[in-house]
Formats: structure tokens, sequence, C-alpha cells
């Protein structure tokens, strides 16, 4: 398969390395232009080009900016690309870097207002996963370590091709409904960064209400702050147990979760 990569941050680097490792076509590219990828391009065994010739050039584009620089793309980004091309946003909002967006601060899923900038439907995953589980805890299908990760979309296909390729890369990936319900799978969510098993995943989203989504914003916001205080930053194991400690999660999960330190 063919796949396309714009941004080469912690997230898009590990994707390319991974989908490569699968077998994949890999390109990858940013806003600097491709001369600035050449060294990870050569690293990873993947293709440096610009963004402009992407989208034409792939049967999956992920898109792993941050939110802000969403609306910066530049506007012939689809030109010339197929026109079932499965476009995948790994985007978090966090006010403080990309500026207040008001619709997302009403409670509007993040990844339908990607889609609503980009003008084509999205699917919603690899948001939910920190860098340090995207690396480390990849397991062969049916070990009970093995994380799940929940993929949201309008387009069934579109679904199936990600979470296809999740399965590939170590992961279980659990279809999580339309875009509208992709909120359950944002920061502030009990699904974001906790590494749940496909069961303790599919009753944690069973289980979370319009409640939970109007409370979203503010436990978002708190998650944010407690983040930054992390001694080592946000690449490390302790990214996923102080998710942990701040989610709403059943009770016996909860308790159950938290007795267990994360693996490496």
């Amino acid at each position: 398969m063919q796949i396309g990569l714009i941004g080469a941050g912690k997230i898009g680097a590990c994707l390319a390395r991974k989908f490569k490792d699968a077998g994949h076509s890999v390109r990858i590219a940013n806003s600097r232009g491709p001369e600035t990828l050449a060294d990870l391009a050569k690293e990873v065994g993947a293709m440096a080009v610009s963004v402009v010739d992407i989208a034409k050039q792939s049967d999956v584009l992920i898109i792993s900016v941050p939110m802000k620089a969403i609306q910066q793309l530049p506007a012939n980004l689809f030109d010339g690309a197929r026109h079932d091309l499965i476009v995948v946003d790994t985007a978090n909002y966090a006010s403080f870097r990309d500026g207040r967006i008001e619709s997302l601060e009403k409670g509007v899923p993040e990844t339908k207002w990607v889609a609503e900038q980009l003008g084509r439907p999205v699917v919603k995953a690899f948001n939910s996963i920190s860098i340090d589980s995207l690396r480390k805890r990849g397991r062969p299908k049916g070990s009970p370590e093995r994380i799940a990760l929940p993929v949201a979309g309008d387009d069934q296909r579109a679904k199936s091709v990600v979470i296809g390729l999740i399965d590939e890369i170590g992961f279980d990936g659990i279809d999580a409904g339309g875009l509208d319900a992709s909120w359950r799978q944002q920061l502030g969510s009990p699904l974001y960064c906790t590494d749940l098993s496909a069961s303790q995943l599919k009753e944690v989203m069973q289980d979370l209400t319009a409640d939970d989504h109007a409370k979203l914003g503010e436990r978002r916001d708190m998650a944010l702050t407690r983040l930054a205080e992390l001694r080592n930053g946000l690449i490390t194991g302790d990214v996923t147990q102080l998710m942990r400690s701040l989610a709403s999660l059943p009770g016996s999960l909860r308790s159950k979760l938290l007795q267990r330190r994360t693996k490496p």
C-alpha cells in the first residue's frame, strides 16, 4: 500500500518506520520541504516528497501535525488525488499551542472540524496513544498485553483499512463509530493514553455519556496542566499512569490498572 505522511514529528516519524517495516511504501512530507527530511527518509527507507505531491501518490494519507497547522496546508493539497483516498487525522487540540478555536472549545469533535477544513472525509486514529507506547508496546495478535486503539469515521471502508494497518503494527484497532462520536478518544477522555485492551476499551467507550462529553474540555485542560508537570516530559511511560489516574474509568478497572506499572 502507498502510505503518505504529512508531519515528521514523533508520531509521524514513528508511524513511518512501523509502516515501512510492515512492508508498505512510505512517503513523508512537511511544510519546510523534502530536503529537510533527507536524513529521516534515509533512516526509515521512505521517500521525501513535497506536500503538494504527497496526496496524489498515496492510498492512505496520514496527517500528523498540530491542529493549528491544518489551516496552513496547501489549498491544492488534494489535486490529482484518487477519489477514494483515505485521510487520517492524528491530532489533539491544545489551545496553548494551537490558539483558541471557538468551535472546539464549544465541543465540536476535533476531527469533524478537521474534515471541514480539508473538505474531505477523515478518519480519527493514532491520537489516543503516547509516543512511548506506540514505539514499544506493539504485540502479536492475541497477546494479553495488546493495546487497543479507537478508530472513528463515517466511511466504513476507510475505517476497515485503518484498522487493518493498526493490526499490522501490533495493536487492536476498534471501530469507535462515526465522527460525531470521535470525542470519546480525544484528550481528556478515559480512552486517551490509558493503554486499554480491546475488551476494556469497548467497556469504557459504551459507558461514556453526554455528561462526559460536556465535561471533556475541563478534563482536557486539567490533563494538559498535569502533563506539563511531568519530570521527564511527554515521551515516557509516565503519561499512561497519569492518564489512568485522571480518567473516569469504572472503579474496578481503574483500581486494577493503577496497580499495574506500564511495562517497556
